[in-house]
């Protein structure tokens, strides 16, 4: 029977015993108190500061309000401003007069530009022009909400008009049943001066603003924001534990009975939860001291162990298969070591059998790579060298005219070219010589029939590529696409640098392909093995993708009938010959 040992216990046991002492066990103990102790005394601090944010919000508000109530007063009292609105004016000359005469009137109103929106004297005096301050009361404003409000209202004191988007201060001048016309003072107030007021107050709920009947009409809450309508305080939506405050108007004649409410979430109040003081430096003691006596005992049967594996590690890299000395430990660690003694004995073996092997296959392989690729420039030589041969031969036998020459001079350039091209890349401007004459025994053997445009960047002429990058593609257009078009045959070829590419284009008008036919081409390109017919092609497609594997990329577009276009994108990069 074996004696116990922390070395004899399993990693994983190790670290759910270490979690278990010194994290969970001490962790929840100390959640449990903390959260009882301080949960409290936040959340009175917290109550008090709200209550007095309200406080301190109601009477801002309160300001704001009698400030513009003070305003509407001053205008009912003032007798200028009544005889002016009074007067039946005979001429525009008498009525200017008289305004300039009260406009010293608008002074406090005007002055008042961050706390009030408008101020609005309206009158249904006909002689009156309306400018400024002073507006026509038309019959459609008699037919709104906050005219109807005033209506039966005592127009000794301004009345309160609040809806979700505005607030108001409205009051009559003097009373129209002593009066010739009716004259009413409205005062808007400066709605993003009072959203600023709500945004800035140190309060953290929704601010709800009620009127006397316990209706909410106006809030700074999302919920009421979005319906813009006015409800009971009883309907408010709170938090599941919601802390309320109310803050009423009292004394006022135009605010008495309308009141400030807020809402406070709970949660919100307890998530600023932090440790505090004395408290904190003992739980901390606690937590740390204890375990970390319990977690160096049981970490050093971890630690000396893999420190003396890590040793031999080590010297594996260089080249030292030492094996570790058997250990009789039955937990993970022992485990390991035994299994590295069985993993270095095989890296030894896997050195000297098979490495060496490998490297000698990677060179057979590069090799046969070379090898393919020396073999597919040879294929396309003499395969160009048959094509212009046999036109030459053909027109010779049809017409006997002095044409030949230029053919021949033409077959004489590509001839030597192909004999004296010894290099694997040559210049764009090399390939489009070659295109040019080999475009030209094409005119010669097609005669009207066939013409041609090439447009090359001048920057990109001395770029080089893979010789024959572009001749095949441009044979397979003169001879399968223009050959069997009824009309004249019209080839067009694009070089030019798009970003870090060279695109390179070419377009015929002939006969196309079907949709069948290219993908039967791309499946012969990307995946047969075979060279079939289409060998030029096919050939630069192989030597492409072994020059510029991925960055090089093709697209073929062709419809019966109306021809095809070919689009290569090469990369542009410096080349080693």
């Amino acid at each position: 029977m074996h004696r116990f040992h922390f070395n004899h216990l399993k990693l994983r046991s190790k670290l759910i015993f270490i979690y278990i002492v010194c994290v969970c066990i001490p962790i929840i103990l100390t959640n449990i108190v903390f959260y009882n102790v301080t949960t409290n005394n936040i959340k009175k601090q917290k109550t008090v500061d709200a209550q007095q944010a309200m406080f301190q919000l109601k009477n801002e508000l309160g300001v704001v309000i009698d400030d513009a109530a003070s305003i509407a007063y001053l205008y009912s009292i003032d007798k200028l401003l009544e005889n002016h609105l009074e007067t039946d004016y005979a001429s525009y000359d008498q009525y200017i007069e008289s305004l300039a005469s009260i406009k010293n009137i608008f002074i406090r109103s005007d002055k008042e530009y961050k706390t009030v929106s408008s101020a609005h004297i309206m009158t249904d005096n006909p002689t009156i022009l309306a400018s400024g301050n002073i507006i026509n009361l038309e019959d459609s404003m008699r037919e709104t909400d906050w005219y109807r409000s005033i209506k039966d209202h005592n127009n000794a004191y301004p009345n309160l008009y609040v809806t979700p988007s505005s607030i108001s201060v409205i009051q009559q001048i003097a009373d129209k049943r002593y009066r010739k016309y009716e004259h009413i003072i409205k005062i808007d107030l400066n709605m993003e001066y009072v959203n600023q007021l709500l945004t800035l107050s140190s309060f953290e709920g929704d601010v709800y603003f009620t009127d006397q009947n316990n209706e909410v009409r106006y809030s700074n809450a999302p919920a009421f924001l979005a319906n813009m309508e006015p409800m009971l305080k009883e309907n408010i939506s709170k938090p599941q534990q919601a802390i309320t405050f109310e803050q009423m108007y009292e004394n006022n004649r135009y605010l008495g009975g309308w009141s400030l409410y807020g809402v406070l979430d709970e949660a919100k109040v307890l998530s600023e939860v932090r440790h505090s003081g004395q408290f904190i430096v003992w739980l901390a003691a606690i937590n740390f001291f204890i375990p970390t006596f319990i977690i160096l005992m049981m970490s050093r049967s971890i630690h000396t162990r893999i420190k003396h594996l890590l040793k031999h590690m080590k010297k594996v890299k260089g080249k030292n298969f030492e094996p570790v000395p058997y250990v009789q430990e039955r937990d993970e660690i022992g485990e390991l070591a035994v299994e590295f003694n069985r993993m270095i004995e095989r890296i030894e073996n896997l050195i000297n059998d098979v490495y060496l092997a490998d490297i000698q296959k990677k060179e057979l392989e590069i090799r046969q790579r070379q090898a393919q690729l020396h073999a597919l420039h040879s294929q396309i030589n003499p395969h160009f060298l048959f094509n212009a041969l046999e036109t030459i031969r053909m027109r010779s036998l049809m017409k006997g005219e002095g044409e030949t020459a230029k053919t021949i001079q033409n077959m004489a350039k590509i001839f030597r070219k192909s004999i004296s091209w010894k290099r694997s890349f040559v210049t764009i401007r090399e390939e489009i010589e070659l295109i040019e004459s080999f475009l030209e025994i094409q005119k010669y053997r097609f005669a009207n029939k066939l013409q041609y445009q090439i447009t090359v960047e001048e920057a990109l002429k001395e770029l080089l590529i893979p010789k024959m990058t572009f001749l095949p593609f441009v044979e397979n257009a003169s001879i399968h696409g223009v050959e069997n078009s009824p009309g004249i045959g019209l080839i067009t070829i694009q070089i030019a640098r798009e970003h870090e590419q060279i695109v390179f284009v070419i377009t015929d008008n002939g006969m196309g392909m079907s949709a069948e036919k290219l993908d039967e081409l791309h499946h012969y390109f990307t995946e047969d093995d075979s060279m079939g017919e289409s060998v030029g092609m096919k050939n630069v497609y192989t030597r492409l993708k072994i020059c510029y594997g991925d960055e090089f990329t093709y697209k073929i577009e062709s419809e019966h009938g109306h021809g095809t276009r070919i689009i290569l994108r090469l990369p542009i990069k410096e080349v080693v010959q």
